[in-house]
Formats: C-alpha cells, sequence, structure tokens
C-alpha cells in the first residue's frame, strides 16, 4: 500500500480524506507496527484501487492471537499483564446496561449488555458555512456564510476528533456514549471511523465522583478516585506513561454535576492534564445549559451536541427494550405479549403527538417502555404525569402486582418510600452533589424515623436504607461507600417536591439562576398548589427585576415553568409574559437557541411575521425549526411568503429537521419564487421532483448529485457540494447550461475540474479538495469569482487562471499560509478581496486601481496595518472578521492611514472579548459602521444618528 500511494503520488492527507480515515489510522496502517483492521484494508484497497483479497490474507497471516490490553505493549511484562488486567475489569465493569423498568422485581434481570442495549444516536455539530462568493457575506448579512448544523451519527461525528465536548439534556444518552467508548476501546472493537483511537487506555471519570474527594486526582490517582480495585496493583508510574504516549482516553462526565462554583477548578484541573499530555483523548460531558457555548473552544475542543431522538430512533429502541424484556420473560405466552405491547407502543407513539413529544431520549423512553408494559398499554400524557407514575412503579406496584412480599422484613407504602427518598434527594439538590456517603444518607433516614413510627418500628435506620436500596429502584451504590439516584431526573422530581412541601421557595428563587437548579424549580412549579406556585413564579420574575446579570435566564425559566404550571392566576402569568416580551420577538441566532431551549411553550409568543424586523423574523423561523414538531411547523408556515433573503434561507435550511414530504409541500412548494434548497438526504433528493426544481442548492454529504440533475440541471444557476467522497469528476456540468456559481467543499476523490471552464461557470469555490492539482485552475480562463481553500505552488499566485477577469478573489487560511501577493496586480478589474490569512505583500495591493471592498481575518489585518507602505485611496469599504485586537486603537488609527477614503466599515468578534473605542475614527466623513458580534463599543456620541448599527441589535 506504501509503494501504491507513491505510484499515485497521493499526499498523507489526500489519502486520508479521499479514505475518510483519521491520519493516526492511515499512518498505522501503512507504517505503524500493529496489523490494520480488515475495515482499514478494505477502504485503503478501494482507494488505491488495488485488489483487496491478497491484503486481507497478508493480513490474516500478519494477525497474532490478540488478548484485551496486547494492542500496543507498554514498557515491562508487568505492565503488559496489568493492562490486560485492567482492561478486562473496564469491559466487565462498564459492559452492562441498565435498562430503566426492564423487571425490577429482580434486579440481575434489570441490566442488559452493552452490545445489545446500546442506539447510536445523531449528534448536532455547529460548522461555518464555506463563504459564498458575495459581498453579502463579507459584510456580516445572514446567508449561505453563516451558521450551519450537521447532523452525524455518533461513530462518524466523533472520527478524526480529539478534544470532544458532548452536549446533552438529562437522560439523552451522554454516559451511555462514554461506557461504550470505554468497552469498545478495552475490547478493541472501535468501529473504523474511529481506529485513530485504536489501542487506546479508557479511564472513566464520573465527575460526581471525583469532586467528593475535595480535590481531582493527578493521572496515578485516576483509578484510585473511581473505586477501581487495581488501584493497588498498578505499576509506579503507568498511567503517565500511557498518557504520555497519547495512548490513553479520558472519558470525562458530567460537568453539570460538578457545583458551579467549581467548575472553573474543574477546567483549570482539565487543561492541566491537556498541557501535561497534549496528545492524549478526551471526551468531556455536561447538559447544555451547564457548559456554554465556547467554553472549550480556545483549547482546541469541538461541540457536539445530543440530539432528541428521531421517530426512527424511538421505534429501534422500542425494539430493543421489548428485546430485552422478552430474554427474561417466563415462557412463549409472556413473549407473544411483549411483542403485542411492541407493536402497540409504536402505534400509539407514532399516532399521539403528545406521547411522541416526550420520546425524545433514551431515559423517557425506557420510561414509556415500562409504563406501558406494568400499565398494560396505557400511557400518561404530561412529563409530571409520567415521573409521578414511573415512581409508583419502581416503586411498590412492581412488587406487589408480582406477589413480593417483604425479602427485607420491610414493607413500606408508596408514600412513606417517596418521603424518605424525597430527603435525600433535597440533602443533593442543597448541597449542589448527585451522590453521598452512605452514612450520610443513612443519618438522614435517621433522623426522619421518628416522625415515622410505623417505619421505625419495623427497623434501624441502615436497615430501612438497605431496603430502599435493594427495593426501591430508583437507588443504586457506584460504590461500596456512596449512593446516588439512578438518574439526576428522579432526584431533581422528588427534591422539587420535598423544597416545596418544607415551604423553601425563597430557597428555589435564590438558586435559579443555576443551571444545576433548573430542572428543579420547573418540577417545584408542577409540585406546588395553585398559590404556592403563584408565589414562586411571582418571587422569580421579581428577582429578575431586580438582578440585571440573571435576568434574561430568570425570565425564560418563568416562561419555561408555564409548561408544568397546570393551574395558574393569569395575573401572574400576564406578568411572565410581559417580562418575557421584553427578550422578545429574539434577534440573533445565539436568542433563538435560548429561546429554544425554553421548549415548545415558547412557540405561543412567537409573533409575526407582521410588524417584525428582517433579523427578528429570521431568528424567529430560526427558533420555531430549533423546537421542531408541528408546532414548530405551523409557525413556520405563517413565514413561507416572507420575501426578505435571510428569511427565506432560514426557511429553506429548516428541511432537515421536519418530515421531508410534510416540509416540502406545505413550506418548500409554497414559498414564492425560485428556491434556493439545502439537501442533506437522498429523501430530500428524490421528493425534489415533486415540485418546481430550484435556482440553486447546496447538497452536504455523500449523495448522488445525478439525482438533483436529472431534475433541476437545466434550471441550477448556484450549485454548493460539500463532504462527498464520492464525488470523481465534473461530467455532470455538461446538463447544467444555466449554471453561474459551483462550490466544491471537502471532496477527497475529486480529480478533474476541466468542466469547469467548458460549461459556462463565472464564479468557482474550491475547498479542501486535496486531489485536484493547483496548476488545473490556470485554465479557468472564463472565471470572474474565485474562491480557493488550498496551499497554492510554490506559494505564489502563479497557478490562478492569468487570464481571467478577477472581479473577485477569496484566498482562504490554507492558501495564505506563506502567500506572497506579489502578481496579484494582472487582474485590473478586481473590486473585492479577501484574505484569510497573513500573506506576504501586502504593498502589491495598492497596484489594484478598483479594489473597492477588502475583506481582511486570520491575522491578514495585522499584516496590513503594520505595513506602512501600504495606502489604498481606491477602498471605500472594510471588513474585519473576528476582532481580538485588546488594545485597537492604534489598529482603529492605522485604518484611517490606509484607507483614507474609507465609508463603510464592518467589525466581527466571535466572542465578547472587550469593548472597542471608536473615537479614532471619529474624523472620517461619513463613516458607516457595522458590528457584528456580542461585543461593546464607546465612542458613539462623536457619530450621528443611523452611522453606527450593531448585530444583533441591543435591547434598550
Amino acid at each position: 500500500m506504501r509503494l501504491r500511494r507513491a505510484e499515485r503520488r497521493l499526499s498523507m492527507t489526500a489519502l486520508e480524506r479521499l479514505a475518510g480515515l483519521g491520519h493516526t489510522t492511515v499512518s498505522r496502517a501503512l507504517n505503524g507496527p500493529t496489523v490494520p483492521s480488515e475495515a482499514t484494508v478494505l477502504v485503503l484497497a478501494s482507494c488505491l484501487r488495488l485488489e483487496p483479497g491478497p491484503l486481507l490474507e497478508l493480513r490474516q497471516r500478519a494477525l497474532p492471537r490478540r488478548e484485551p490490553g496486547s494492542g500496543v505493549a507498554p514498557a515491562g511484562r508487568d505492565e503488559v499483564e496489568f493492562e490486560k488486567r485492567y482492561l478486562r475489569y473496564v469491559d466487565h465493569r462498564h459492559g452492562q446496561l441498565s435498562v430503566v423498568g426492564l423487571d425490577l422485581s429482580r434486579p440481575e434481570r434489570a441490566c442488559w449488555p452493552l452490545d445489545a442495549a446500546y442506539l447510536s444516536l445523531e449528534f448536532a455539530i455547529g460548522v461555518e458555512r464555506r463563504p459564498a462568493l458575495g459581498a453579502a457575506d463579507l459584510q456580516g448579512a445572514s446567508g449561505p456564510a453563516g451558521q450551519q448544523v450537521r447532523i452525524e451519527r455518533a461513530e462518524q461525528a466523533l472520527a478524526g476528533l480529539r478534544r470532544v465536548l458532548v452536549r446533552g439534556l438529562a437522560g439523552s444518552g451522554k454516559t451511555t456514549l462514554l461506557q461504550w467508548l470505554a468497552v469498545a476501546a478495552s475490547r478493541g472493537e472501535l468501529p473504523f471511523q474511529l481506529e485513530s483511537l485504536a489501542d487506546c487506555v479508557p479511564f472513566v471519570l464520573p465527575l460526581r465522583t471525583l469532586v467528593r474527594r475535595g480535590g481531582l486526582p493527578s493521572p496515578r490517582e485516576f483509578l484510585a478516585a473511581v473505586g477501581c480495585p487495581l488501584d493497588s496493583a498498578q505499576p509506579s508510574g503507568w498511567a503517565d506513561r500511557v498518557l504520555a504516549a497519547g495512548r490513553g482516553i479520558l472519558l470525562v462526565d458530567g460537568l453539570d454535576e460538578v457545583p458551579q462554583a467549581q467548575r472553573a477548578h474543574t477546567k483549570t484541573w482539565l487543561l492541566e492534564l491537556l498541557a501535561a499530555y497534549p496528545q492524549v483523548s478526551v471526551v468531556v460531558t455536561g447538559r447544555p445549559s451547564a457548559v456554554p457555548d465556547g467554553w472549550l473552544a480556545g483549547c482546541g475542543f469541538t461541540e457536539l451536541t445530543v440530539r432528541a431522538m428521531s421517530p426512527a430512533d424511538v421505534m429501534v429502541f422500542a425494539t430493543r427494550w421489548h428485546a430485552a424484556a422478552a430474554s427474561g420473560a417466563a415462557g412463549s405466552d409472556e413473549q407473544d405479549h411483549l411483542a403485542g405491547l411492541e407493536a402497540a407502543l409504536k402505534e400509539a407513539v407514532r399516532s399521539q403527538r403528545d406521547l411522541a413529544r416526550l420520546a425524545t431520549t433514551p431515559l423517557l423512553c425506557a420510561l414509556m417502555c415500562a409504563l406501558h408494559r406494568d400499565r398494560r398499554g396505557h400511557l400518561p400524557q404530561r412529563r409530571m404525569e409520567l415521573y409521578e407514575a414511573a415512581l409508583s412503579m419502581l416503586l411498590v406496584r412492581r412488587d406487589r402486582e408480582r406477589d413480593i412480599a417483604a425479602p427485607e422484613g420491610l414493607v413500606l407504602t408508596e408514600h412513606q418510600s417517596v418521603q424518605l427518598l424525597q430527603r435525600l434527594a433535597y440533602w443533593l439538590v442543597r448541597n449542589g452533589q448527585t451522590e453521598m456517603d452512605r452514612d450520610t444518607a443513612q443519618h438522614i433516614i435517621g433522623e426522619a424515623l421518628p416522625a415515622m413510627p410505623q417505619v421505625e418500628a419495623q427497623g434501624c435506620a441502615q436497615e430501612v436504607f438497605e431496603h430502599l436500596l435493594a427495593r426501591s429502584g430508583l437507588l443504586r451504590a457506584p460504590a461500596a461507600d456512596t449512593v446516588d439516584f439512578i438518574h439526576r431526573t428522579f432526584q431533581d422530581y422528588l427534591g422539587a417536591k420535598a423544597a416545596v412541601e418544607a415551604r423553601d421557595l425563597p430557597l428555589l428563587v435564590r438558586h435559579a439562576h443555576d443551571d444545576q437548579w433548573e430542572d428543579v424549580v420547573r418540577l417545584a412549579v408542577g409540585h406546588a398548589r395553585p398559590h404556592e406556585r403563584a408565589s414562586l413564579l411571582r418571587r422569580l420574575i421579581a428577582r429578575g427585576d431586580r438582578t440585571p446579570r440573571h435576568r434574561a435566564r430568570l425570565y425564560l425559566l418563568a416562561t419555561a415553568c408555564l409548561e408544568t404550571a397546570t393551574e395558574l392566576d393569569p395575573v401572574v402569568r400576564q406578568q411572565i409574559e410581559e417580562r418575557t416580551a421584553t427578550l422578545l420577538p429574539p434577534r440573533s441566532p445565539q436568542e433563538a437557541v435560548e429561546l429554544a431551549a425554553v421548549g415548545p411553550v415558547v412557540l405561543d409568543l412567537l409573533a409575526g411575521p407582521e410588524g417584525l424586523e428582517e433579523d427578528e423574523a429570521e431568528a424567529v423561523v430560526r427558533t420555531a425549526a430549533l423546537i421542531g414538531g408541528d408546532a414548530g411547523m405551523h409557525v413556520i408556515r405563517r413565514f413561507r411568503d416572507c420575501t426578505h433573503p435571510a428569511v427565506t434561507w432560514q426557511l429553506q435550511n429548516a428541511w432537515g429537521r421536519f418530515d421531508t414530504q410534510d416540509y416540502a409541500r406545505e413550506i418548500l412548494s409554497e414559498m414564492p419564487g425560485r428556491q434556493f434548497l439545502h439537501v442533506t438526504t437522498p429523501e430530500q433528493l428524490a421528493v425534489l421532483r415533486t415540485f418546481a426544481p430550484p435556482a440553486g442548492a447546496t447538497v452536504t454529504g455523500n449523495l448522488p448529485v445525478g439525482l438533483l440533475i436529472d431534475s433541476a440541471g437545466p434550471t441550477l444557476e448556484y450549485l454548493q457540494i460539500e463532504d462527498n467522497p464520492s464525488l470523481r469528476d465534473l461530467g455532470f456540468l455538461r446538463s447544467c447550461p444555466n449554471l453561474d456559481h459551483l462550490g466544491l467543499y471537502e471532496c477527497p476523490g475529486l480529480v478533474d475540474i476541466a468542466d469547469v471552464n467548458d460549461h459556462g461557470v463565472r464564479s468557482f469555490s474550491l475547498f479542501g479538495c486535496d486531489l485536484v492539482s493547483p496548476g488545473a485552475l490556470r485554465n479557468l480562463a472564463g472565471l470572474r469569482r474565485l474562491g480557493l481553500d488550498m496551499p497554492l505552488p510554490r506559494r505564489r499566485l502563479d497557478a490562478l487562471p492569468g487570464d481571467a477577469d478577477l472581479a473577485y478573489l477569496f484566498l482562504g487560511r490554507a492558501s495564505c499560509e506563506g502567500l506572497t501577493l506579489k502578481g496579484i496586480s494582472r487582474w485590473q478589474n478586481m473590486d473585492s478581496l479577501s484574505l484569510c490569512g497573513p500573506a506576504a505583500g501586502m504593498a502589491e495591493l495598492n497596484a489594484l486601481p478598483r479594489l473597492k471592498l477588502l475583506s481582511l481575518q486570520g491575522g491578514a489585518e495585522r499584516r496590513l496595518l503594520q505595513d506602512t507602505s501600504v495606502v489604498l485611496p481606491q477602498v471605500e469599504e472594510v471588513f474585519l472578521g473576528n476582532w481580538t485586537e485588546e488594545k485597537d486603537e492604534p489598529a482603529l488609527r492605522a485604518l484611517t492611514r490606509v484607507f483614507p477614503e474609507l465609508r463603510r466599515l464592518t467589525i466581527s468578534q466571535h466572542h465578547e472579548v472587550h469593548r472597542i473605542d471608536l473615537s479614532p475614527l471619529r474624523d472620517v466623513p461619513n463613516l458607516v459602521i457595522r458590528l457584528n458580534g456580542p461585543g461593546g463599543f464607546t465612542g458613539t456620541e462623536h457619530f450621528p444618528p443611523g452611522a453606527i448599527t450593531q448585530n444583533p441589535r441591543p435591547r434598550t
């Protein structure tokens, strides 16, 4: 394979992209000491056009009989043997998954092998859309250059990533994902997409356990910190050597379970580990409310968000749950009964919208399956009712209906069990913990027993605790000396109930800004009686009124509480809606995300399209799309006649969040004008045939582009193809006579682009297509607009089409690295230029007489402003992307020197790092300034009204 790669003159990067494999996987396959997997051999053989048979035979002969832990030999025989023992322990410790409600009369049946129970869920990956070739994007307007969300299954989403932050709601499967990674790594059975983690040693680090120790552990303390019995057998320095060699994977679970005051310390601990062991792989999990966007972005982490389960995922989960239950069934009659329940449950979820809305996470799906079985096919319709029914089932009904008497000699009623359990839950909530010592649990129960004589008469605190641990189905012992709830949701539900009964409404309000208390407050509103509910919500909005720092969060939380407020004083509801109106309508993508997190109740508060500005209408559509469902579709339907470009773009890109055919029929086909669609699935491609062909399309993923061309080729004016490893050439352009713009992004199999010049394409983008020879660009003489993000030969512009009359040129980071701009003057009609890196030779721009618009980012702005030889009086508009200058006054003063005729300036900030003082620009006549991003600015008093705008617009 090495020889074949050399013959084909493929770089390692090109081969990795073509194969869709990580660098480590390809490097080890071609050069490493280990035998590559069969899947890797097959993929590489296909990419190198080799016959796979002889390669697989050779692999088989080279393959040793492998035991767990024998993949990469650590130093010393003792370490080899210890590592084998440790990996077997990880496999055994994490290889079982608790399946809620499976068979609680026999706890040993409540677990199921991870292999059978694990469901690979979908992740949403926020990625920057590649820039379209137009001035609107340079000005920061919403459009194809904004944020998009890519949806991938877990294996694909994690492929090639070393540092990952997984965000997901309670019960969404984050911990199960880490279990699966740990077990698959310990067995050497990771899928081929994750072979960069092959032979890694997993360390599962639940933060709820670690924070109880006081200080967070160093590597040599990892095993002791999680109660691994092999700690004493650990060879000295073993963990350090594993991590230093890049062979470790840290699976850090539950940032949301760390008290808020300790999260900064936890982040510091994590960053210190990464500084000491930069090659280590890390996956960290947490709830979205606990982990804000960008929390670890500066440390090289990619953020993945667990999506709500799709209808197809729910069906698969139901099948697996019932299969697990049937495996422990007493006979064929019980198995048949379970099969009937499975079919009935699936039909109920399909036909009843309220049930479908509940089935969004593995935990809630498991509860529904268990309750459906327990109640002989009847299910509650609301979240609070679901939890209440689940508690009843778990606590007593299961035992009573199966004639299980009192195996521990105690008999507790449901009410008695709840009273004791909620005391434990409330202690955990108040102390910001998710587990406690057994001694603490027994002490709390002991304090309650004198007020419960019927329980006290049956046993001491220790005996009552052991009974709850064994029979309640809600408690578990993750280690010998600790206890916690089987899921955080039950802790929050019972803790909220205890808080209401204790009349601790002020305590709830005092902690309402803390994300760890968010569900507790919402559930407390559901538990409270009408007058208590009204009092709690009044206090909540009153605190928001007097606390600007937490105002938005408290108002939105009050709005979210309306979901569980079955009966509420109309005056209080009106007060909440008035406060929420200060946050509505949303004006930015971030505000849309925050509102969508509140849930479907927000949809009733979304106005429009009448009376909304364009940014508001765009954000409302985005909010409804993020919430989804029939109610979200209802809101979006109101906007389908809107002609604002940003709104139509949102409508077209929301397609993937709804049923393909319904959305196409009710939204896309009813929109005025010709469409520019974002296609991500084969189903969407097929549906395109059913309505008017679009004027433009972005096709993302390994999809057959020919299906789009067959139905829309003659009408296409704009086409963008992204992340398509199957694309080899552009022969389809023969069927696209009207195509003006073609964008190709991350198409690693593409080789030939000659058809671009032969078929009249005037606007062309090429990003991440490494097999394309840069020399092929010279022949594209018909181009007017060109965008590139690829290394250029000799770091010069010679490879670009010198004969083309370019009006616009975009050079991405890879193109700008080490580049000199010498020779750019050959394009005398160029009026727009975008540079994404500190290219040399900025003085060459003096020779472009028609240059009007200049976009600078990625260090290009610093390089240009520091070059005193550059003066560009012809430039009237400047865009500064991702502005991060801490001392911006000298830089802004330099703008007036370099651009003496500057009339329009856009400054974009991705993070709120500081306030920009615009005073240095006060003497520039007729200057219009636009600020994109969350940062603020001062010095506005020096400018006339309307000269400065901010996106998102600030609220007064």
